[in-house]
C-alpha cells in the first residue's frame, strides 16, 4: 500500500513551523502509544506512522528533499516498510527525553533489511484518454544503489564498522525513574554499523538519485483516483531488501463538454425558443463523433434524451455507459427590432389563453394564489 503524506499523518499545513510539527507529533503519539491501546492492533502501525513523519520533517534537509520528490526524494532508511522505533513515546513526554534519543532514522530490525517504500505519482489525463486508454511514459526521481561502493555507503577499500553508541546492537535503552525506554540508535538507525569513512559518490548513503523512464499502460476505461501498480518500481530496498512499488493515480482533467459519472456522460444541450417549441434536428458531440438529435415540438428545460452506448466503457467488462443531454431552453439577447416586435406579438396572443400556451405558468400562478390565500 502506498505510504500516505507526511503532512497528511500528522494533519499540519505544509507551511507547518518546527513547533506545530513537534505538538502535532506529540498528540499523535499520545493517542496511538501501543501501551495506551492495547486491545487495538492498528495503534502500533499509527504511532509508527506518525513517528517517521515527524522524524523526516523534523530535519531541514529532509523535509526540502521530501517537499521536492515526495518519498522518492528522502533517504530511504526512512522508508523501508518497517516503519519507527518505539522511542517515539519518549518525545511525547518532553524534550529531555527528545534530547537523548534525538530525531534518528526510522525503525530497522537489527540487520537493518527492508523492503523499499511504495511511491506514488499523479497522472493528469483527458477525459478521451481515460475513455480510449493510451500509453504514455513517466519521469520519475528514484534512488539506485551505488555502484562505487556496492550500496556500503563505504568508501571502496574500507567498510562500515561497528557502532559505538549502541555497541552494534542497534538499539540504545534509557532509564529514567519507573520508565525504561529501548530507542533506534540515532547514529546507526537501528543497522548496528557505521561509515568512518564515507563514499564520496553517495556521501554514505549507498544510495544515488536517478531520474528514470517507466511506460505506464493506461486501460480504456479508468477514472479519477484509479491506481495502476507497477510493481518492484519503488524506492529501492535497504541492505539488499526488495524494492517497494510504484502507484500511478490517475486524475482526470475537467472537460470543456462533457461531465462523467461512472461510466456515464453527461452534457448540457442549448436549444433555441423556435426549436424547442417546433421541434426539429440538432447536432451533438460524442467521444465517436457527432450525432443527430430529434427534438419533439413542445420540449421543455430540463428534459434529458439518453444516447445508449456513447459513454465509457466499463474497465472491467466490455459493457459501456450512456451519454445524457440535458436540455436547457435558451432566452435569445441582442434582439433586433423587428424581432422584438414578433415576440410581443406572440406574447399577446399567448396571453388570450395562458392555460393552453403556458400549462406550467398558469399551474404556478394558480398556487401562488392559493399560498396567499386566493386573493
Amino acid at each position: 500500500m502506498a505510504k500516505r503524506d507526511y503532512y497528511e499523518v500528522l494533519g499540519v499545513n505544509r507551511d507547518a513551523d518546527e513547533d506545530t510539527l513537534k505538538k502535532a507529533y506529540r498528540r499523535m503519539a499520545m493517542k496511538h502509544h501501543p501501551d495506551r491501546n492495547p486491545d487495538n492492533p492498528k495503534a502500533e502501525d499509527a504511532f509508527k506512522e506518525a513517528k517517521e513523519a515527524y522524524e523526516m520533517l523534523s530535519d531541514p534537509n529532509k523535509r526540502s528533499a521530501y517537499d521536492q520528490y515526495g518519498h522518492a526524494g528522502v533517504d530511504s532508511s526512512m522508508g523501508g516498510g518497517g516503519g519507527a522505533g518505539m522511542g517515539g513515546f519518549a518525545d511525547a513526554f518532553g524534550d529531555i527525553f527528545g534530547e537523548i534519543f534525538g530525531g534518528g532514522g526510522g525503525g530497522r530490525g537489527r540487520n537493518g533489511v527492508y523492503r523499499g517504500a511504495d511511491l506514488r505519482y499523479n497522472l493528469e489525463i483527458s477525459l478521451e484518454e481515460a475513455a480510449r486508454g493510451t500509453d504514455t511514459q513517466i519521469r520519475i526521481p528514484t534512488q539506485a544503489k551505488c555502484e562505487v561502493c556496492d550500496g556500503s555507503g563505504a568508501k571502496p577499500g574500507t567498510k562500515p564498522v561497528g557502532c559505538p553508541t549502541c555497541d552494534g546492537h542497534g538499539q540504545v535503552r534509557m532509564q529514567q525513574g519507573f520508565f525504561s525506554i529501548q530507542q533506534t540508535c540515532p547514529r546507526c538507525h537501528g543497522t548496528g554499523k557505521v561509515v568512518p569513512t564515507p563514499c564520496t559518490n553517495c556521501n554514505g548513503a549507498g544510495f544515488v538519485k536517478q531520474q528514470k523512464t517507466l511506460s505506464v499502460k493506461i486501460p480504456a476505461g479508468v477514472d479519477d483516483g484509479d491506481r495502476i501498480r507497477l510493481s518492484g518500481e519503488g524506492e529501492a530496498g535497504a541492505n539488499g531488501g526488495p524494492p517497494g512499488d510504484l502507484y500511478v493515480v490517475m486524475h482526470l482533467k475537467p472537460h470543456p463538454i462533457f461531465k462523467r459519472d461512472g461510466t456515464d456522460l453527461h452534457c448540457d444541450m442549448p436549444v433555441s425558443i423556435a426549436t424547442a417549441a417546433l421541434g426539429g434536428e440538432i447536432e451533438i458531440p460524442t467521444l465517436d463523433g457527432h450525432a443527430q438529435i430529434r427534438i419533439p415540438a413542445e420540449t421543455q428545460t430540463g428534459k434529458v434524451f439518453r444516447l445508449r452506448g456513447k459513454g465509457i466503457k466499463q474497465v472491467r467488462g466490455t459493457g459501456f455507459g450512456d451519454l445524457m443531454c440535458h436540455v436547457y431552453v435558451e432566452t435569445p439577447v441582442n434582439l433586433t427590432a423587428r424581432q422584438r416586435e414578433l415576440l410581443e406579438e406572440f406574447e399577446a396572443i399567448a396571453k388570450e389563453d395562458p392555460s393552453r400556451h403556458n400549462p406550467q405558468a398558469k399551474g404556478w400562478l394558480d398556487k401562488v394564489r392559493d399560498f396567499f390565500g386566493g386573493s
